[in-house]
């Protein structure tokens, strides 16, 4: 294919070299998410294959924290990669970035269990992670660099809306591959070998991306500069060092992908979090129910990308940061009335109190889930939490044991391993529900869409959805729009992977941290919302405009 130059008449429509550039870009980058998420909707499984020598639930811990490595490398990858991508060129540092990832993926599918070869099992898949990461904080700066530099002026935010489908369609694609899998193989085999399959079908994505990808010739833009002579020799320093950019990109993390980075991963992955783990929702059905609101919300991040090339990309990022922030708990608390009306009866009308000594009640913030709680005080509302008993603490007697009340009338509490079974019983009298009771919505089969229950949930879900698209789907050219080019690459990663990475990676474990240690369901929204919030007001003070930049000549 010929590149194409900025300046160069072009007709009205976008060319067949343009369309061959975002589907290669956005191809690719739908495999990496896709990869990358594999490993998320599976934690607890593979928690059990290479974790198995500690109990449940240290397990699981170790688990989520393998996937929180994932995360946290993203930044370091957006650096290590950005940097090579503003030196060697686009195209070449993002077919890397592929490659790591989709091997990555590839081995974990073969890699033994810790069963077979001991704790060199956990060791490797940790490293893989890592590698994951490393990768994904290089790829998605590449692609949507790369098919900015390709766009004419005035039509940025709609080419490059194409590549923030990804990470939803990525998404999408591993829960579909997962689902289908599960109903082949069935439960037993599917968490003994068949979590393989996913991991292994990854190979044959990959080989399509990379063919796909070596047929791309380098950006235009990027091109140009180099044969002008004018790239940079130490984008690093230029990018970090140099105030007048380092501002910028700090400007970006406040005011554009904190408060995106949130939205997006409340709208996706607490969202399946909180209808697995607190309303007690089967985990077929939540991930229908998100697969469904995915598959009807995606085509909105093209709208907005759109429509931010008419009204700038701040208002509609903004926009959704402020409207998110204002909504999100009556939206979950929508939720539960429609996903499992009765929990959110018994949240209004049951109350529960943990009574106990101050002395012997700590703090029960736990995000990466390390810390172990042994003082009554604590266990009694760890266990609370983890039941989805919205409870509160009552400060008693010095040296007084620990009660726990349930409408007024107190209930043993003996600390004990077996799941207090005297505290369950009286919730569950006061009308809590439990796993899989029936009024808790559940779907029969994939296209059983249609009954009130489920499509109000769906419906929700949609409005989520509906958030991040508005949030996510012109940031990719607001952040190409910001910086120049021969440091481009580099500087636009970094904010974008703290904002996504950090902020939004963190977000699920972080925000139920929050619901454990206060006893409220929705407590962990403000997480969100706060960040979201912070976002709309910086972003509106300090963050430029930048659709009628004409990055061609930066």
């Amino acid at each position: 294919m010929s590149t194409m130059t900025a300046t160069s008449a072009r007709p009205a429509g976008m060319t067949k070299d343009e369309r061959f550039v975002i589907l290669a870009s956005s191809l690719g980058t739908v495999f990496e998410w896709y990869d990358f998420y594999l490993y998320g909707s599976l934690a607890g499984i593979i928690g059990a294959q290479f974790f198995s020598d500690y109990p449940p639930a240290t397990r699981d811990i170790f688990a989520l924290l393998a996937f929180a490595a994932g995360f946290l490398v993203r930044p370091f990858g957006a650096i290590v990669f950005g940097r090579v991508g503003d030196i060697v060129g686009r195209k070449y540092t993002f077919l890397v970035t592929i490659l790591i990832m989709g091997l990555s993926t590839f081995i974990v599918g073969l890699l033994p269990s810790a069963k077979s070869i001991g704790i060199v099992a956990p060791i490797i898949l940790i490293s893989l992670r890592l590698l994951q990461g490393l990768a994904l904080g290089g790829e998605y700066g590449g692609a949507a660099t790369y098919v900015a530099e390709h766009a004419p002026n005035g039509k940025r935010g709609y080419y490059t809306s194409f590549i923030q489908t990804t990470a939803t369609l990525g998404l999408f694609l591993s829960l579909l591959v997962i689902l289908f899998t599960r109903s082949i193989t069935g439960e037993k085999d599917f968490a003994d070998w068949g979590w393989r399959v996913p991991f292994l079908v990854s190979v044959l994505l990959l080989g399509i991306s990379v063919w796909i990808r070596l047929r791309l010739n380098e950006s235009p833009v990027f091109q140009r500069m180099k044969d002008e002579g004018k790239s940079s020799k130490a984008p690093l320093t230029e990018a970090f060092a140099n105030w007048s950019n380092a501002k910028i990109v700090i400007l970006a993390l406040l005011g554009g992908t904190m408060g995106q980075g949130v939205v997006w991963y409340t709208g996706q992955f607490y969202a399946l979090f909180f209808l697995q783990s607190i309303l007690k929702v089967d985990g077929y059905t939540a991930n229908l129910l998100i697969a469904w609101s995915l598959l009807f919300g995606t085509g909105f991040f093209i709208v907005f990308g759109a429509l931010s090339d008419r009204i700038g990309r701040k208002p509609i990022i903004l926009a959704g940061c402020a409207i998110a922030a204002l909504t999100f708990i009556p939206i979950f608390k929508m939720i539960s009335s429609n996903a499992n009306p009765a929990l959110e009866k018994a949240i209004e009308s049951t109350k529960v109190e943990v009574v106990a000594d101050p002395v012997g009640c700590g703090d029960l913030f736990n995000p990466v889930g390390t810390r172990v709680f042994t003082a009554p005080c604590d266990t009694a509302r760890a266990f609370l939490a983890q039941s989805s008993v919205k409870y509160s603490t009552t400060y008693g007697a010095a040296g007084s044991g620990v009660k726990v009340m349930v409408n007024g009338k107190e209930v043993p509490y003996a600390n004990a391993k077996d799941g207090n079974p005297a505290i369950t019983a009286a919730v569950a009298a006061a009308g809590y529900p439990k796993a899989g009771d029936a009024g808790i919505v559940k779907m029969a089969h994939p296209f059983d869409i249609f009954r009130p229950q489920v499509a109000a949930v769906i419906g929700l879900l949609f409005i989520l959805v509906i958030f991040v698209t508005m949030v996510y789907g012109p940031i990719a050219a607001m952040l190409v729009e910001l910086f120049p080019t021969k440091i481009r690459y580099t500087s636009m990663s970094l904010p974008y992977h703290i904002g996504n990475g950090w902020f939004g990676g963190l977000l699920p474990a972080t925000a139920f941290a929050i619901v454990a240690s206060t006893g409220d369901i929705y407590a962990g929204l403000w997480y969100p919302i706060i960040f979201a919030a912070i976002t709309a007001v910086v972003g509106a003070i300090f963050l430029p405009e930048t659709k009628d930049v004409d990055i061609s000549k930066t």
